[in-house]
């Protein structure tokens, strides 16, 4: 398939917005609990959660252009009931909606509290609303990721493990981009969100290794034999029918050669996941800022090369006839 810029932008820029709310709103739940001071990082999560409305502002901005007609896009959400897409399209807006909220409760401090539990812990509606935020992040992480994994006929991407991959990268980016603004804002805190940064892209790495595997052993269902019903071993594709190219060989097609898809597949696994690791022992062992900062910076090129590894792996049957000769 064609890695679209703008594709590769939407989904790598959101990932991170949906992972940098759920850090914050992680950190605030442990505090809630007891387990952090619920003071440690009271400057942090409004911030936090306006530059994470700000990337995802930046990746609804970047989907725009991969529209033909953005004036119809409205209509898109009509089919909720069939459509992933449409889903992703009712889902995101109100996430957004809910990370607003969030962050304006917490920069104008008003944050009544709604109910209190009989152990005395206080439920303010920072909490509600973030554990409301929540469930639209995991919503709009399943929405997004279902959109490539309901595809039978492209069986690189049908399979759990795109749903996985899409959660556990998108989480990792947020904890690396919350561990860069807690250095800034709540510097005490920051170890928290590298340390959970280094587990999620840990288990990112794991979850994409899996998947990499796993395609690199299917084996094509149709080939030129099946395609026309002709048994004979000796079949030779010698033209492609036309000579100018045509939407099928533009979109279903990355257009490059194997040469460089084949470096970015070993290129994306040390960007997104084993130098970001190494920044953050690094940073953990000696509080190096410069290490997170190389980290965020690195993991974020990895990750856009992964999503463009993602849609150049599939591989759609229609190459069969007319990417065989392009």
């Amino acid at each position: 398939m064609r890695p679209a810029l703008s594709v590769i932008l939407l989904t790598t820029l959101l990932g991170a917005g949906q992972g940098l709310f759920l850090a914050i709103f992680t950190h605030q739940t442990h505090a809630l609990l007891g387990v952090l001071s619920p003071q440690g990082a009271k400057d942090l999560y409004g911030p936090a959660a306006a530059v994470a409305l700000g990337v995802l502002v930046a990746g609804l901005v970047a989907s725009f252009f991969h529209l033909g007609r953005p004036e119809r896009a409205w209509r898109s959400a009509a089919k909720w009931r069939t459509s992933w897409l449409s889903r992703e399209v009712i889902v995101l807006p109100a996430f957004m909606g809910a990370v607003f909220l969030y962050g304006a409760i917490h920069l104008t401090g008003f944050n009544p509290v709604l109910l209190r539990l009989s152990g005395g812990a206080e439920i303010d509606a920072s909490i509600a609303v973030g554990a409301g935020g929540s469930v639209l992040a995991f919503a709009l992480f399943i929405c997004t990721a279902m959109i490539y994994a309901c595809l039978k006929f492209l069986r690189e991407w049908h399979s759990p493990l795109t749903v996985a991959n899409y959660i556990l990268l998108g989480i990792a980016s947020g904890f690396t981009l919350a561990a860069v603004l807690s250095a800034r804002l709540s510097p005490h805190e920051a170890p928290y969100f590298a340390g959970w940064a280094l587990v999620f892209t840990a288990l990112g790495a794991v979850s994409r290794g899996a998947s990499l595997w796993r395609n690199a052993r299917l084996r094509p269902v149709s080939t030129l034999q099946t395609a026309i019903g002709v048994r004979h071993p000796a079949i030779r594709q010698i033209s492609q029918g036309f000579t100018a190219g045509s939407f099928n060989t533009r979109e279903f097609f990355h257009g490059q050669g194997q040469s460089l898809v084949r470096s970015v597949r070993w290129l994306f696994p040390l960007f997104a996941f084993a130098i970001p690791a190494v920044l953050f022992a690094i940073y953990l062992g000696s509080g190096s800022v410069m290490a997170l900062a190389a980290a965020l910076v690195a993991q974020m090129a990895g990750l856009m090369a992964e999503r463009w590894f993602f849609f150049a792996e599939a591989n759609h049957p229609q190459n069969l006839y007319y990417q065989a000769v392009a």
